[in-house]
C-alpha cells in the first residue's frame, strides 16, 4: 500500500470515489472537462481538414457528460446544502473550457476534505 495516498492503485482510488455522490461528481467533472478540451482537436479537424466525424463523436460524448455533470452538481448541492453561490460557480464551471478542473480544485476537493474532517 502506498503510504502517501492510502490507495493500492488507481483502481482503488476510483472505486472509493464512486462510492459517494461527491466522488462521482469529481469523476464526472474530470471526464466532462477532458471531453470539452477534445474539441480543441476535433474542431480543427472539422473546419480545416473537412473531417467532421470525430466532432460528432466527441460532441455526443460531451453532451452526455455535460448532462451528467449538471445532475450531479445539483444532487451534491442538495445533499451538502451548498449555498446558491457555490452551486452557481460549480454549474458555471461546466461552460468554461477547463472550468471543471478549476471547480474540482477550488470547490470539490475542499468539500471532500470537509467531509473527511466530519467523520
Amino acid at each position: 500500500m502506498d503510504s502517501s495516498s492510502g490507495f493500492k492503485s488507481l483502481t482503488d482510488m476510483i472505486g472509493s470515489l464512486l462510492k459517494t455522490p461527491l466522488g462521482r461528481l469529481r469523476i464526472a467533472g474530470f471526464m466532462e472537462g477532458c471531453s470539452y478540451l477534445l474539441f480543441g482537436i476535433t474542431m480543427p479537424l472539422k473546419y480545416y481538414f473537412d473531417t467532421p466525424q470525430p466532432n460528432y463523436v466527441v460532441g455526443m460524448i460531451h453532451g452526455c457528460l455535460f448532462i451528467v455533470y449538471i445532475i450531479l452538481v445539483l444532487q451534491v448541492a442538495y445533499l451538502k446544502r451548498w449555498k446558491i453561490k457555490t452551486t452557481f460557480w460549480a454549474l458555471l464551471a461546466s461552460l468554461i473550457p477547463a472550468g471543471t478542473f478549476y471547480a474540482d480544485k477550488k470547490i470539490f476537493s475542499k468539500e471532500a476534505k470537509r467531509s473527511v474532517n466530519v467523520l
